[in-house]
């Protein structure tokens, strides 16, 4: 008798893993741009300065 009686796996399984792996890496690569951002307003707004984030006013 063989032991090895395991159905062939589809590469299904092996493209949702990738796939979810490189969601991951880009929510990553997302966040820390944006805390990098916050970081650089948080430096601005510590040395003193008061111009560091523009706002955005609607045209008239």
């Amino acid at each position: 008798m063989a032991d090895n009686d395991e159905p062939p796996t589809s590469p299904l399984r092996a493209v949702v893993g990738l796939a979810l792996i490189a969601g991951l890496i880009v929510g990553v690569l997302f966040i820390m741009h944006e805390l990098q951002h916050a970081a650089a307003i948080q430096d601005c707004v510590a040395s003193g300065r008061t111009n560091c984030a523009p706002i955005s006013t609607p045209a008239r």
